[in-house]
C-alpha cells in the first residue's frame, strides 16, 4: 500500500472512530437525561428532606434514575405544575385532596403509589385538654376542602362538635349540627394554622407545617384515629393518566417503598406523627 493511500485510510478510520465516540457519547447523555424525573414536593421539614434524599439515592443506585425536586410553598401549585408538564410526578397530597382537585379542575391525575399517612392533630399552646377550651373559644382549621373536612372530624372525635354529613361526603362548617361551646371555627390557609396558635385557642395543623413550626406532642390535645376510613388520607405519588404505568415513574415508587424508608420513618418520627402507608393494615 502506498504511503499516500495508507494515510488516507488512517484518516478515514480516525474520522469514523471520532464520529462513533461522539455518537455514543451523545446517546449516552440522552439516556441519562431520559432517566431524570422531576418530582413536585412541598417545601417541608428536614425530616421530609432526609427521606426524599434517601429515596433519591436508592433511585440512582438501583434504577439509574436521577430525581430532580421542584419545591412548592402551598397546596395549590403542584397539581397545576403536573398538568402543565413542569414536573413529571408529584408527592404532596392524599386521595381525598386529589379527588376533590380533579373534580374542581376537570382533570384526571392518577395515584401511582401509596407513601405515607400523617394523622393530623389538634394543637394548643394555651390548654392541655380539649375540655379546657373555653366557651366562645376559637379554633383554626385548614380551609382547603378535604383538609377542612378532616379537621372537622378531628374536632368531632374530640367531642367539641357534631357533624351531619352524607356517607362519603366532605364536611364543611355548614354541616356542624351541635356546637355546645359556641366555638368559632376559623378557616385559614393550611400553611397559616400553626402560626395562628398565638391568637386562637387551638388549631388543627397538617404535619407538613407542624414540624417546621416546631410543634411537638406536648402541644397536642387531640389526634386523628387510624381506621378503615383513613385510606382517603394516605399520601400518594401522582402522575398524569397517560403516565400511570410509566416504568420510570413506577421505579421511583419502588425506590420509595423500601425497608430502608420504613426504618428512616421510625428514626425521624419516633412519636409516629408520620408513618409509611404502603403496608398499612387499616381496620
Amino acid at each position: 500500500m502506498k504511503k499516500k493511500t495508507r494515510n488516507r485510510v488512517i484518516a478515514v478510520v480516525a474520522v469514523v472512530v471520532v464520529a462513533l465516540i461522539g455518537y455514543f457519547s451523545f446517546f449516552k447523555k440522552e439516556a441519562v437525561a431520559d432517566k431524570t424525573v422531576k418530582v413536585g414536593i412541598m417545601s417541608g421539614s428536614k425530616e421530609s428532606t432526609e427521606i426524599w434524599d434517601s429515596v433519591a439515592k436508592k433511585a440512582k443506585d438501583q434504577y439509574g434514575i436521577n430525581l430532580e425536586f421542584v419545591r412548592f410553598t402551598d397546596y395549590n401549585q403542584p397539581n397545576t405544575a403536573l398538568v402543565n408538564g413542569d414536573v413529571d410526578i408529584n408527592a404532596f397530597q392524599h386521595y381525598a385532596f386529589l379527588n376533590e382537585w380533579n373534580q374542581a379542575n376537570k382533570a384526571d391525575l392518577q395515584p401511582i403509589g401509596d407513601i405515607l399517612i400523617s394523622p393530623i392533630r389538634l394543637y394548643s399552646k394555651k390548654y392541655t385538654n380539649v375540655q379546657d377550651i373555653p366557651n366562645k373559644g376559637t379554633i383554626a382549621v385548614p380551609n382547603d376542602t378535604s383538609n377542612e373536612s378532616r379537621a372537622l372530624h378531628v374536632l368531632e372525635g374530640a367531642g367539641l362538635i357534631k357533624l351531619n354529613t352524607k356517607a362519603g361526603a366532605l364536611a364543611t362548617i355548614k354541616d356542624i349540627t351541635e356546637n355546645p361551646k359556641d366555638l368559632t371555627i376559623k378557616e385559614l390557609d393550611g400553611s397559616q394554622t400553626a402560626s395562628a396558635l398565638s391568637s386562637v385557642d387551638a388549631a388543627v395543623v397538617n404535619n407538613d407545617f407542624s414540624v417546621p413550626a416546631g410543634l411537638t406532642s406536648k402541644e397536642v390535645i387531640a389526634t386523628e384515629p387510624l381506621n378503615k376510613d383513613s385510606k382517603q388520607w394516605i399520601n400518594i405519588i401522582v402522575a398524569k393518566k397517560e403516565d400511570k404505568d410509566n416504568k420510570l415513574y413506577q421505579d421511583v415508587v419502588k425506590a420509595y417503598q423500601t425497608k430502608e424508608t420504613e426504618d428512616l420513618f421510625a428514626k425521624l418520627y419516633p412519636e409516629k406523627g408520620t408513618i409509611p402507608a404502603w403496608n398499612l393494615n387499616l381496620k
